[in-house]
């Protein structure tokens, strides 16, 4: 090695990588700041928003406040990943930190309910670029052994603006007003930039230097933008279907026709090239990848769609105040986070891919139990016991999932395959979330809530265990040594 340095590109090799070595804890500081705020703005624009549309009027307009959002974040979800291959994550990182931080002032300063969706649309181009770039910084600046790690800490820092999130935006918004719940998140966000600015430096010249030779085939950007409408009106369409009373709207059929058009042509082109995979033995490399990402959308879709109405059957069914059924979510969250740090236990007799099926059985299971809590009403611990063991399983399967898209990539993959990766994750809450949406609004209306919540939980759990034949097909996927 020491003859190796004598070469200029050596030399710079070597200085760049003992740069990112001593500054690898300003890294994982500066991260975790930027992961804090945007979770934090997440979990509070909930609590704000009902001042927010008191004050702007328009609430005609309130569901495109998270809709838009979602469109921004999807698209640049895709093209950060784009970007991250081609010029190194960096790019997308900081400008997705600039892009939300001038959508947290736009909504901020917001005067009217078109200025406030303006400046959320905004915080989803941002957020989406920024969750892709720290995606593929921790492909690049982190060893494989150090990976399940820093994916627990990651976890951490978005379950504990759970926590302290909706109270902190409910006192700001009492105390001063709603503008302030995204004014206070701008100081969090220019302190990760700056702390995180000199180890992502090293990384970015890194990137130049291992950047040569044949690039993979890019992602289309129409297939970015046709993906993030999908999901879009998909969302669109399952809230109309939940809204909806008496005769379904021609407009919802419309909503969902173009959502899966837009999806049946924008997805197959995100996800990953067969020349952009690692190797694993046993399975073909895309195969590996696909499997993964099969997992993951039966993973979420079914979590996100209980979640999305598991408050509501407590409040409806089991009487439930808000503070306990809001209590009952964190609970779940608590779970994702011991789930989290589990599985950056290193177990050799328990390799990654059985920790995703394990995942998958498990919230198979948990999933189970509370549809037979919401058919037999007096048996609500079922239904505190199965969300816990639900977080629990998100935590061992998600997380595992992501690991095992940065260890099957490709170095220069790693932004498109960890982007489909996202999309994958998105895809399967709204589907699912459109298929909850369905159930509810087609029995509630009768009046029998226990058939209506017990079907829609019972077909939560039946997708579950789809996800658990898919888990089973992925193999060991042994951690590196």
């Amino acid at each position: 090695m020491g003859g190796a340095r004598g070469h200029p590109r050596a030399d710079c090799r070597w200085r760049v990588l003992e740069w990112l070595i001593v500054s690898k804890r300003a890294l994982v500081v500066g991260l975790c700041a930027g992961v804090l705020a945007i979770a934090f703005e997440s979990m509070s624009v909930g609590t704000a928003m009902p001042a927010a549309a008191r004050d702007l009027g328009q609430q005609e307009l309130y569901a495109w406040v998270f809709s838009l959002f979602v469109i921004g974040m999807m698209a640049t979800t895709v093209i950060g990943g784009r970007v991250s291959d081609r010029y190194g994550p960096v790019v997308p990182l900081y400008v997705g930190f600039a892009v939300f931080g001038v959508g947290l002032l736009v909504s901020g300063f917001a005067t009217a309910m078109p200025v406030l969706l303006l400046g959320r649309s905004l915080q989803g181009i941002g957020s989406g670029a920024v969750g892709i770039g720290w995606a593929v910084v921790l492909a690049h600046a982190f060893d494989p052994d150090e990976r399940p790690k820093m994916m627990g800490i990651f976890s951490t820092c978005w379950v504990v603006p759970s926590f302290i999130g909706p109270p902190i935006a409910a006192w700001l918004t009492d105390t001063f007003s709603w503008h302030w719940v995204f004014f206070s998140v701008v100081p969090l966000l220019v302190l990760a930039a700056a702390v995180c600015a000199k180890p992502l430096a090293a990384l970015h010249a890194q990137h130049r230097l291992d950047a040569e030779g044949e690039q993979p085939k890019p992602v289309p950007y129409w297939a970015a933008i046709a993906t993030g409408l999908g999901v879009a009106a998909l969302q669109f369409g399952g809230q109309q279907f939940a809204e909806a009373t008496g005769a379904l709207p021609f407009t919802i059929w419309i909503a969902l026709a173009v959502g899966a058009a837009l999806l049946v042509a924008g997805v197959p082109p995100l996800l990953p090239a067969r020349e952009d995979s690692g190797s694993t033995p046993g399975l073909a490399p895309r195969s590996s990848l696909l499997w993964v990402l099969g997992a993951r959308f039966l993973l979420a879709g079914p979590f996100f769609g209980a979640q999305s109405f598991l408050a509501l059957m407590m409040v409806e069914q089991h009487r439930w105040s808000l503070f306990f059924a809001g209590g009952l979510l964190t609970v779940g969250a608590v779970g994702w986070t011991t789930g989290s740090w589990v599985q950056a236990r290193r177990m050799p007799w328990l390799p990654r891919g059985r920790l995703i099926l394990l995942g998958t059985v498990l919230q198979s299971l948990a999933l189970a139990l509370v549809a037979m809590g919401a058919l037999m009403p007096e048996w609500w611990g079922l239904v505190v016991a199965g969300w816990v063991v639900a977080g629990l399983s998100m935590g061992l399967g998600v997380t595992s999932t992501s690991i095992a898209i940065l260890s099957l990539s490709a170095p220069l993959a790693q932004g498109r395959n960890n982007a489909a990766l996202q999309v994958s994750d998105s895809l399967g809450g709204s589907v699912l979330v459109a298929v909850a949406g369905t159930i509810y609004a087609a029995w509630h209306p009768t009046g029998q809530l226990t058939t209506t919540y017990g079907l829609l939980m019972a077909a939560m759990a039946i997708t579950a265990v789809v996800g658990v034949a898919v888990a089973t097909r992925i193999g060991p996927l042994r951690d590196a040594s």
